[in-house]
C-alpha cells in the first residue's frame, strides 16, 4: 500500500475516501492490489478456478491497460486521503437479446482500508457507469463461502441470479 502523503494539519482531520478514474500512472499499483487480492482468493473454495478463468490474464498491466480508456469499460482506484487503497473494474457486454449488462470484474480493497466506505463508493461508480451506459443490469462474482463479499454486494442491492456447481474431476475418475 503507498504511504500517505504527509501533511500536519490532517494529523486530526478525518480521513476522505474517493474514487476517480484510473490513468497509466496508476497501473503499478493495481497490479499490485490485484496480486493482494488473487493471493486472498486462490486459497478459497472455488479461487483456483477463478484464477484461471475468471481472473484477468498476465500481464497485468497491459490486461488493467487496456480497459483504460474504453467507452465499454471503466478502470477506477478508490483513495483515502488521495492514497490508492483499492480498484474496480467492469466492461459492457451485449447479450443474445442484444440488450446490455455490466460486468463488475474486479473489486477489492486493501485489508488494511476496509469497512470505511471505498469499496462501495467505487461499486457505486461503477453501477452508475453501468446504468449511464443502458445496461439493464449488472452482475459480480462472489466465491462460495466468501460471506463478507456475499454481504458487501447484498448491501449493494445485488442478488443472487445463478449458482453455478462444479464438480472437479480427480484423475482415473470415470
Amino acid at each position: 500500500m503507498q504511504e500517505r502523503p504527509a501533511g500536519a494539519a490532517e494529523a486530526w482531520a478525518a480521513p476522505e475516501e474517493g474514487v476517480r478514474l484510473a490513468g497509466p500512472e496508476d497501473l503499478p499499483t493495481i497490479v499490485d492490489l490485484a496480486g493482494l487480492m488473487a493471493a486472498e482468493l486462490i486459497p478459497m473454495r472455488g479461487g483456483q478456478l477463478w484464477s484461471v478463468r475468471e481472473g484477468r490474464p498476465p500481464p497485468l498491466d497491459a490486461t488493467y491497460g487496456s480497459l483504460i480508456g474504453r467507452a465499454d469499460a471503466r478502470l477506477v482506484v478508490g483513495t483515502i486521503d488521495g492514497v490508492i487503497v483499492g480498484f474496480g473494474a467492469g466492461e459492457v457486454e451485449t447479450v443474445r437479446d442484444g440488450s446490455r449488462l455490466g460486468v463488475i470484474t474486479d473489486l477489492f480493497v486493501h485489508p488494511e482500508a476496509r469497512e470505511v466506505g471505498v469499496g462501495e463508493a467505487m461499486l457505486g461508480d461503477l453501477v452508475g457507469f453501468f446504468t449511464a451506459s443502458g445496461c439493464a443490469g449488472v452482475d459480480a462474482l462472489a466465491l462460495p463461502g466468501h460471506r463478507a463479499t456475499k454481504n458487501f454486494f447484498e448491501e449493494g442491492g445485488f442478488t443472487a441470479r445463478a449458482i453455478v456447481m462444479h464438480h472437479r474431476v480427480e484423475p482415473g475418475e470415470e
